[in-house]
């Protein structure tokens, strides 16, 4: 255990276990069925807790793979067949809950391999270094305040303290209630930061929850900055598959579930709900029905408003969630992806993943090639390279290659060498699925839990009692909502975790 670990434990920043789990039967004491709407990460992972103690589960996932976000899917390129994804994401290691369904299909996550290092780059400012920091705070913080070189003493003694406090003293209750009705960027700007350090250490963070500053609610983003800095042992390290998502994740996770009774079909979208004397009738767009006693729907906002607004029995059956969705289902801004398949390498030193500050619309670089099995292979075959171009909040109604070009030629600003690459494929998608944070939306952003009985959401869009973002908030929602499913039933809940619950200066 490292030093800053183990100070950080002595003030309370270790994994916390908020729900124990327990408190019933290993297993449902009567037959459960259960029909889970959307195949991510919330969805599957309340599967895998509902058919482990079980409940017969059906997962209903609209897309030919699974995944959302984190999906997969194959490619035909001019040099064979590749595996493409919807993007780069970091396992942070304070994932618990997610880690916790992973342990299923590889109880020592051998697949996740380390990044070493997490530079921020800058075309103005030579880069920031975030992975190499001592792992708890308050260690942490200050090692970034001491090695960044966006940050000098006379910066500090012009900051204005008052403003930063909120940073340090997150609370559940009190964060939202002083400052969910203000922007992210309004925030910022009152901590009087040099350009520099704005751009370099909190923009960056800002714009990896697929929503700008400006439009941002500053309570989640101090909520954000201490899931990710000020409140987990763990720091800002991160691990990645060295397989794509769908060889590494899915099909094992598929099949834990089916080996436990339950049934996932893709290529199956929900149409229509309707409550039944029984429970829950699923009608999808191909006419067929699923009934059960219990119904997550753990699907993207857009989607999820869709679905609602499509069934008309859920304004007598559930009338708060139906009034919460016009807001809650208007997405974040764009995203965008672009995979490259290049002639040649870029520098050797260049790190695997990289954020980016203050490009127009690059914010951030992976070089797949450096990272995962297939994309290896492809390079020591081709002499080529595989690299990753996402843009987390762009400009909308532009189409995907022209975006995919932008942040080339913003790539070549930061990588001269990227210039002289010659493009052997490309493939580039725009969306706009992610869930906005918008300035008050979080009174009446939905929970886990519905008006109606036996009615489930989970996502990283669904509010949650605990610090998350997220991949561990998608996985901690679908498990909140197969618990409260097990103990409505008679059965064990699974055990919830958390990184510290409120801010080294919240108070209790």
């Amino acid at each position: 255990m490292a030093l800053s670990q183990l100070v950080g434990r002595l003030i309370g920043v270790r994994e916390h276990v908020v729900d124990p789990g327990g408190a019933g039967a290993p297993r449902v004491p009567r037959p459960v069925r259960a029909v889970v709407v959307g195949g991510g990460i919330a969805g599957m992972s309340a599967a895998v807790v509902l058919a482990e103690r079980g409940v017969t589960v059906t997962v209903l996932e609209a897309a030919p793979t699974l995944g959302g976000r984190l999906g997969a899917w194959p490619e035909e390129l001019p040099d064979g067949p590749q595996r493409n994804e919807h993007g780069f994401h970091a396992f942070f290691r304070q994932y618990y809950n997610w880690r916790s369904i992973l342990r299923r299909i590889d109880p020592d996550l051998r697949f996740l391999k380390p990044v070493p290092g997490y530079p921020v780059l800058s075309a103005r400012w030579p880069a920031e270094e975030f992975g190499r920091l001592p792992p708890a705070p308050p260690a942490n913080l200050l090692a970034l305040l001491l090695r960044s070189p966006s940050v000098r003493l006379p910066d500090l003694r012009s900051m204005d303290r008052d403003a930063a406090l909120p940073l340090l003293s997150y609370d559940p209750v009190r964060t939202y209630a002083e400052f969910d009705e203000r922007t992210a960027d309004e925030l910022l700007t009152s901590l009087r930061l040099p350009d520099r350090a704005r751009a370099m250490l909190f923009e960056v963070f800002a714009h990896s929850f697929f929503n700008h500053e400006a439009e941002m609610s500053a309570a989640e983003m101090i909520a954000q900055f201490h899931f990710y800095l000020l409140g987990n042992p763990e720091g800002l390290a991160f691990d990645c598959p060295d397989r794509d998502y769908g060889t590494a994740i899915w099909a094992p996770l598929t099949r834990h579930v089916e080996q436990h009774g339950g049934r996932v079909h893709t290529g199956t979208a929900a149409a229509r709900l309707d409550r039944t004397p029984a429970g829950w009738r699923v009608t999808t767009t191909a006419g067929d029905a699923h009934e059960a006693g219990h119904l997550v729907l753990a699907v993207d906002p857009p989607a999820l408003a869709a679905l609602v607004a499509a069934s008309p029995g859920l304004v007598a059956a559930a009338p708060r969630l139906v009034a919460r969705m016009p807001a809650f289902g208007a997405p974040g801004p764009p995203y965008a992806v672009a995979r490259y398949w290049m002639a040649g390498d870029v520098r050797p030193d260049r790190a695997v993943f990289s954020g980016v500050s203050r490009q127009a619309t690059l914010d951030s670089v992976t070089l797949h090639h450096r990272l995962a099995d297939e994309p290896r292979r492809w390079a020591a075959r081709t002499g080529g390279s595989v690299v990753e171009l996402h843009a987390y909040a762009c400009e909308p109604g532009v189409p995907a290659e022209e975006l995919a070009e932008r942040m080339r030629v913003e790539l070549a600003a930061l990588w001269p060498e990227a210039a002289g690459l010659r493009v052997r494929a490309l493939r580039a998608r725009v969306a706009a699925r992610a869930p906005a944070f918008n300035p008050g939306s979080h009174a009446g952003r939905p929970g886990v839990r519905t008006d109606a009985d036996g009615l489930y959401l989970a996502g990283d869009g669904i509010r949650t009692e605990i610090p998350s973002a997220l991949m561990e908030r998608a996985a901690a929602t679908g498990i909140v909502a197969a618990n409260h499913i097990l103990r409505t039933e008679g059965a064990a809940g699974e055990p919830l975790r958390s990184v510290r619950p409120r801010g080294l200066l919240a108070g209790r």
